[in-house]
């Protein structure tokens, strides 16, 4: 009578390995990064947005106001995000796909986020949008398949991962390919110019198991560095149903890992590679390009539910996420367990003859760790950001080079003799076309058209009393001491950061 059925033990053992995860390791990690997403979410005040579940999350947790990319280009950024090093010096200058092939240096494996935290003891697993290169350097022990557009299906993609039986804690990348623009435009827009669906479905079609939400263009908020179109809010109507899906699938993400009684063993940080894909944000230095959502929840922190107005930038990331873990050197700011990059690759025999390091030794990261902050949001982080622009897709060549802080902004436009060059998605996007089409003269935002394509050397800005970047102060003599001085500290910051685009201070 005390015999089992074997339905009754394969699911006790369920129940052992899947539905009971009180003995599991704590201080697991989720970092959920969207493509090409601004703070256009209800918790950063946007009372259009339909954002519930982030903004469930940044209600408890710690909502960041001052957060940065230092690139607004996907792979670029991407390899900052996982290497805690600028991308001028990581080596990804650029797109990582088809002919543009750009990749980081070999030698960065010793500081590279999936393996620096395998080797401080988590199992790694990566799902949705990858984009970096090469594959060994940012390696992920499980490779999820899910579908970019539909983060709801791909958090259920990751539902084993999540509860699987393992004594290591877990790191898992959550990578949508939503909201960047794709699948074609809206056919059913009344206006000549069809705007970009911005992966979402024709003819108001769903994604298996989203509920998809639709804005009314007529509703909408308009980006003081957009023109307020119809174009424009048919545009933007797109973009904001491609985020709302993005949030249901955070919302599946969490429900996850609430049924597996994770939630409160793991660190959950959202963000986005770098700003909305319009005309004036991706690919540009501008705040609307670098300015990101992050929102992080630590449940090992007791004060959550806050905002802080601390400056952090995506190089910080990897070496937060490594301190969490235990595993950062408080003394060099690199990994306590260093791997020895030249022996790594000579015990693969791989990569033996090639240029692996650029010259320089990857043992410490250009970002600093912001948790202290989530325990003291009133506390400050850097005083002063930089942001280091190169390519987009290879035809693209067009170094930008970024000081910032909370007074002033300097943006230095190295080939500044050349037009702006525009990625082919933003020229074809029915929001630019619109008013390109109108000539020179006309208003693009709070820029003309030929202002916004032929830029001047230097543009210097108030950010506090011109947060949108309408009045460019390098030229005002009244501003030549600041100009001077923000300058020097670009300088400094590209020393600092290894920039091989200082030598252009002199030969430009």
């Amino acid at each position: 009578m005390f015999r089992l059925s074997l339905t009754l033990c394969l699911a006790l053992l369920a129940g052992i390995h899947f539905g009971n995860s009180s003995d599991a390791a704590e201080k697991n990690i989720v970092f959920f990064v969207t493509d090409d997403e601004s703070p256009t979410l209800g918790c950063y005040g946007d009372s259009a947005a339909v954002t519930p579940a982030i903004d469930s999350l940044a209600a408890d947790g710690v909502l960041f106001r001052n957060a940065f990319a230092t690139t607004a280009s996907c792979s670029a950024s991407r390899s900052v995000i996982m290497s805690g090093l600028h991308n001028h010096l990581n080596g990804q200058y650029g797109h990582q796909h088809h002919f543009h092939k750009f990749s980081s240096f070999h030698n960065v494996v010793s500081l590279s986020l999936p393996r620096v935290l395998a080797r401080s003891g988590y199992r790694t697993g990566q799902i949705g949008k990858y984009h970096v290169a090469p594959e060994a350097v940012y390696h992920f022990e499980t490779y999820l398949k899910g579908n970019g557009r539909n983060a709801v299906a791909m958090a259920e993609g990751c539902r084993e991962f999540i509860a699987e039986s393992d004594d290591r804690p877990f790191f898992l990348y959550f990578g949508t390919s939503d909201p960047h623009r794709g699948g074609g435009v809206d056919e059913n827009s009344p206006s000549e110019l069809k705007p970009n669906l911005f992966g979402n479905r024709s003819d108001r079609g769903a994604y298996p198991g989203v509920d998809e939400v639709f804005y009314n263009p007529a509703d909408l908020p308009i980006p003081a560095f957009l023109p307020d179109t119809q174009e424009t809010r048919e545009e933007l109507a797109q973009y904001y149903q491609s985020c709302s899906r993005v949030d249901q699938g955070l919302a599946r993400l969490v429900q996850i890992l609430k049924e597996a009684n994770l939630y409160d063993k793991t660190l959950i940080v959202f963000t986005s590679d770098h700003g909305m894909a319009f005309a004036g944000g991706k690919t540009t230095v501008y705040e609307a390009g670098l300015q990101v959502p992050f929102v992080v929840r630590n449940p090992y922190v007791a004060e959550r539910g806050v905002e802080t107005d601390a400056m952090i930038s995506h190089i910080d990331i990897t070496p937060s996420l490594l301190d969490f873990a235990g595993g950062l050197d408080p003394k060099t700011n690199g990994p306590r367990k260093p791997l020895n990059a030249n022996k790594f690759w000579a015990e693969r025999d791989e990569a033996v003859k090639d240029n692996r390091d650029g010259g320089k030794k990857f043992t410490s990261y250009h970002g600093k760790s912001w948790l202290p902050v989530l325990e003291n949001p009133g506390e400050e982080h850097w005083d002063t950001i930089f942001a280091s622009h190169t390519f987009h897709e290879i035809t693209m060549y067009y170094p930008m080079r970024v000081v910032r802080d909370k007074r002033y902004k300097l943006i230095w436009n190295i080939a500044h003799g050349l037009p702006y060059p525009f990625a082919s998605d933003l020229w074809a996007a029915s929001s630019w076309q619109a008013q390109q089409k109108q000539g020179p003269e006309t208003l693009y935002g709070l820029k003309t058209v030929d202002q916004y394509i032929h830029r001047p050397a230097f543009e210097l800005y108030d950010i506090q009393t011109d947060p949108h970047e309408a009045n460019n102060l390098a030229a005002d003599p009244a501003y030549s001491k600041v100009l001077a001085e923000y300058k020097q500290k670009l300088k400094q910051g590209q020393k600092t950061m290894n920039d091989p685009w200082i030598t252009k201070w002199d030969y430009e």
